[in-house]
């Protein structure tokens, strides 16, 4: 259990004492993706200590948060059904946090899991039902995603493949997510590089994907 007790009898207290911890919900986020083994799980959060993301991975096993699981000759973390409850939290605290965000900074990176996540929260279910099914390879820095709509369905899956759209960008996509930039005003700026693939499917992802800031 967290060493962090408040002393109030209150369900946001206890939520906060079983995830309110330092890289917890981070962990949280990544399982979201899909299990990982502890070494993806560190990868995927490079600053993290070792002692800290055991200490924290006990505390939310403990919590019935997630669990250890064996796969083939491994073990991996995955979320338990309590802990996949978590989802529309993170979604939530994802959107309210993007109004925050401002410019990146130079050290701040982009992970696949993080992008994901942020592809997850920025979907209008709604505007994709109406459009036809694209698919789009979007490289965010070093994370590579092949991310699939089809309808109302989002598929991210991390790696290339066969799209209708591939393009490259860096954490200035959130300019485009938020609607700062118009998708030919992003491409002529160099914020996003199309690689293959009509650029005029650049503004149907912008309207895909959408968080106000």
């Amino acid at each position: 259990m967290a060493a962090r007790d408040y002393g109030q009898y209150c369900g946001l207290t206890r939520a906060l004492e079983l995830v309110g911890e330092r890289w917890a919900l981070l962990i949280v986020r990544d399982l979201l993706v899909g299990p990982r083994r502890y070494g993806e799980l560190a990868a995927g959060l490079p600053r993290i200590p070792s002692n800290i993301l055991a200490a924290r991975l006990k505390e939310l096993q403990e919590a019935g948060v997630l669990r250890r699981a064996p796969r083939s000759r491994v073990v991996v973390y995955e979320l338990t059904d309590y802990g996949r409850e978590l989802e529309p939290v993170v979604l939530a605290l994802g959107a309210w946090g993007f109004k925050a965000m401002g410019e990146p900074r130079e050290e701040q990176i982009i992970t696949p899991d993080s992008m994901t996540m942020a592809l997850r929260t920025a979907f209008r279910p709604h505007v994709a039902a109406g459009l036809p099914p694209t698919a789009y390879a979007g490289r965010f820095g070093a994370a590579e995603l092949l991310i699939r709509v089809d309808g109302a369905n989002l598929d991210v899956a991390r790696g290339d493949g066969p799209s209708d759209l591939a393009f490259a960008a860096g954490p200035g996509i959130h300019r485009l997510i938020s609607g700062e930039i118009a998708p030919d005003r992003a491409i002529a700026a160099g914020v996003i590089e199309v690689l293959r693939g009509p650029h005029v499917l650049l503004g149907r992802f912008a309207n895909t994907f959408h968080l106000a800031a």
